[in-house]
């Protein structure tokens, strides 16, 4: 682990590689799963806010659950997250004809629609942040669908943090990821 600031941060971030493979995983991290996308306080609120303009990039089946139970629920584990429709994808999920899912949220966004890119648990994915009274936990959060991702990442040597460069840095700021950067190549130079 390593301390940077008030984190804690896995060497997986350094050690692993990924880039995302929407040809081969078909965005199934939106679709699998026993819960939805971790939301914050806060992210509920903007969502509350801006669904009416997220909504017409939605289906049919995510406007109803979302009508239904709202932009969020709260889990077996008590952890708030994004509705689910009953089997198991994201209300604010989309999948076109050829099975490949993409986030309405995003859609929105990418049109000038909103502001909001999507929650950061969906933007930092495959990390996932374990909130302690002291420091944050930053963990690689390893799934055999996201295997691809894995060997794509290794094929074109990118490690995991320079993937998720611009959702770490929403998250921790550019101070932050500096210093991670910093670490790596002194790791590199160590070695």
């Amino acid at each position: 682990m390593l301390a940077i600031q008030k984190t804690l941060v896995s060497l997986d971030l350094l050690e692993r590689y990924f880039v995302c493979d929407l040809n081969a995983c078909k965005g199934a991290c939106c679709v699998k799963g026993d819960a939805g996308a971790p939301l914050t306080d806060e992210e509920i609120g903007l969502l509350e806010e801006i669904v009416d303009d997220i909504l017409p990039y939605l289906d049919e089946q995510g406007k109803a659950m979302i009508a239904q139970k709202g932009v969020f629920e709260i889990d077996v584990d008590g952890d708030k997250g994004t509705s689910l429709l009953d089997n198991g994808r994201c209300a604010f999920a989309l999948v076109d004809d050829n099975g490949m899912v993409s986030c309405g949220i995003e859609k929105a966004q990418l049109a000038g629609d909103i502001d909001f890119k999507k929650p950061i648990s969906c933007h930092l994915y495959p990390v996932r942040i374990t909130e302690h009274e002291a420091y944050d936990a930053v963990n690689y959060n390893k799934w055999k669908i996201c295997k691809p991702a894995c060997d794509c990442g290794a094929k074109l040597d990118v490690p995991l943090f320079k993937f998720l460069k611009e959702p770490l840095t929403r998250k921790y700021g550019s101070a932050w990821y500096e210093e991670l950067e910093t670490i790596d190549k002194l790791r590199k130079t160590s070695d």
